[in-house]
């Protein structure tokens, strides 16, 4: 075919054309949501510590909501269609009981199984371009510059674990990638050489 002889331009692997923030920012961002109501700090929350994509945390129902071995849960369904259990911080489970008025028993119980949990107040699932402009809001109520997304919670939940240390592994599976080239993306850091591999080894043999 034609485009087979097309020459493709090469692609850095840092390159990203999402904007992420730094600490002070993502919780200057926190605090914004939380003065403007419960639903956008719920929101802001979940998706700064947890990571979920814009629309799993949208297609998310209070029936996924629950416990698993001592932890609080949210299933979401990843790409593809995969159904995935995502730790919930004490941050989010605080913004989100406040936010659906319950400690989750009566979710657990079923009682209101298959609601969204994100809506309008008509009761209709939030919908993601809605969601996107009230994050935008926010960003410039919070001082923050530049283009603002919910994509770019998902982008500084990873920046923020690498920054503290956490491995390239443990944020693959928070964040579901299939392939962990995409999560290297996110370590800025990665060519340093103070990491070097060659420093740990000679740690370890005390040379």
């Amino acid at each position: 075919t034609p485009a087979a002889l097309v020459k493709r331009p090469k692609v850095d692997a840092d390159a990203s054309t999402t904007q992420g923030l730094n600490k002070d920012q993502a919780r200057a961002l926190m605090t914004a949501a939380r003065e403007d109501g419960p639903r956008p700090a719920a929101l802001v929350a979940l998706l700064l510590t947890s990571g979920v994509r814009i629309g799993e945390a949208l297609g998310a129902t209070t029936a996924d909501l629950g416990h698993d071995t001592g932890h609080r849960v949210l299933t979401v369904t990843r790409k593809g269609g995969k159904r995935a259990k995502v730790a919930l911080a004490p941050a989010a489970v605080e913004a989100l009981e406040t936010y659906t008025g319950s400690t989750g028993t009566d979710v657990e119980k079923c009682n209101r199984p298959g609601v969204p949990i994100f809506t309008t107040a008509t009761g209709k699932r939030w919908a993601p371009s809605e969601a996107f402009r009230t994050v935008q809001r926010l960003a410039r109520i919070a001082g923050i510059d530049g283009k603002i997304s919910p994509h770019s919670m998902r982008h500084t939940f990873a920046t923020l674990h690498l920054e503290a240390g956490g491995t390239l592994h443990d944020l693959q599976d928070s964040m579901g990638h299939a392939d962990p080239r995409t999560t290297r993306r996110y370590d800025r850091a990665r060519n340093t050489l103070s990491r070097s591999a060659s420093y740990t080894v000679a740690g370890v043999l005390a040379l």
